[in-house]
């Protein structure tokens, strides 16, 4: 039964756009096999956790009882200490993805006239992108990656038009994995009319070992219309505690506080952020473990003879087209949960050591590789 169906038969009545959205599916659980330990990588969590301050944080006193501080001042004067950045142009959001509903609240939506503002970005790219845009009141207009997963900036810059307000990039791309590079996203930058709001989303930017790939906080620098969203999600390991931020030049930043969700980001979740940041040390760490596993997930799999996106982030694109649920359902023959998209591929996370040795393994016994034309 359909939203509009549904809806038909209680008498309720969503706006017409809820029942056209797609749906976000988040990744699922393990299939239990006897004999296995499962494991889970379809959701690019980070398998090691917080830093242990963080972890004696969220074990000791709480005031869970008071409201916490709406503009999240102990973490924007961190992060301000961190990114050399002023504190007042963060603003923080219930993970990156509420930082971005904040963004497309302030400057898409529908107009007075109704017509949908547009918003432009890269398909297929982060899967929460079209529901947040549709619930914003706005218009998707989607410009197909190309085969090897990279943005195609210069389509991109072609579907701009006089109804564009906002451009989301995501780097490194998510779920296909490569990054947007500086000089590239430069040139696209100068070629989008500067009232255009040009989304930076780095949610695994701490992953990237590509050298030259683009910045976002050096691109906000120079450019008043680059808006660059981050998270604690992922290298952090705070991902169930939601907590993100935007960082944006003032005349941005003080329509993304005016629209930011009051209370969005816990006492917790702030605290638990400033203390990773007080021990950076232990999560870079952390991150180099996990990008030492990408690179032999990626080097076992060109040695295998797949063919595979450059990996920037804490993923694996498998760009299986057909066979998708065919892989997918192999994967949970072996008890490991893997991220798969209709019919054009898999996504999956690096996890634990074992878990990755065993999806390599998988993949050498999967006879439809994707090979290099």
């Amino acid at each position: 039964m359909t939203l509009n169906s549904q809806a038909q038969q209680s008498g309720v009545h969503p706006r017409p756009v809820v029942g056209r959205l797609p749906k976000y599916a988040a990744g699922k659980p393990p299939v239990e096999i006897p004999g296995l330990e499962s494991f889970k990588l379809s959701s690019n969590e980070n398998p090691l956790g917080p830093v242990p301050a963080v972890l004696e944080l969220l074990h000791g006193t709480l005031e869970v009882h008071r409201y916490p501080d709406t503009t999240c001042t102990s973490l924007r004067n961190a992060l301000a200490t961190f990114l050399d950045v002023p504190a007042d142009d963060v603003v923080t959001g219930a993970g990156s993805l509420g930082a971005l509903n904040q963004i497309l609240a302030a400057f898409a939506g529908a107009n007075e006239d109704g017509t949908p503002d547009e918003v432009v970005y890269a398909w297929r790219s982060f899967e929460a992108y079209p529901i947040c845009v549709g619930l914003a009141g706005a218009r998707s207009i989607q410009v197909p990656v190309r085969s090897d997963g990279t943005h195609n900036l210069p389509a991109m810059a072609a579907a701009v038009t006089e109804n564009t307000k906002v451009v989301l990039l995501c780097t490194p791309n998510n779920p296909t994995g490569p990054v947007l590079r500086t000089a590239e996203t430069e040139e696209f930058i100068r070629s989008v009319r500067s009232d255009v709001v040009i989304v930076i989303d780095e949610a695994y930017q701490e992953f990237v070992r590509a050298e030259d790939a683009v910045d976002g906080i050096a691109m906000y620098r120079k450019y008043p219309n680059v808006v660059v969203l981050r998270t604690f999600s992922k290298a952090h390991g705070l991902a169930g505690l939601r907590v993100g931020y935007s960082v944006s030049q003032p005349e941005a930043t003080a329509y993304l506080r005016a629209a930011a969700t009051p209370f969005a980001v816990s006492g917790i979740a702030e605290q638990a952020a400033v203390a990773s940041l007080e021990n950076y040390g232990q999560v870079v760490e952390r991150v180099q473990s996990l990008v030492d596993e990408r690179d032999r997930v990626t080097r076992g799999l060109k040695a295998l003879g797949w063919d595979i996106p450059d990996a920037q982030g804490n993923f694996v694109w498998l760009n299986l087209g057909s066979d998708t649920p065919e892989f997918a359902a192999l994967a949970d023959s072996h008890a490991l949960s893997v991220r798969a998209f209709g019919h054009e591929g898999v996504r999956v996370s690096i996890g634990e050591v074992e878990a990755n040795t065993r999806f390599l393994q998988i993949c050498a016994s999967y006879t439809k590789a994707p090979h290099p034309s």
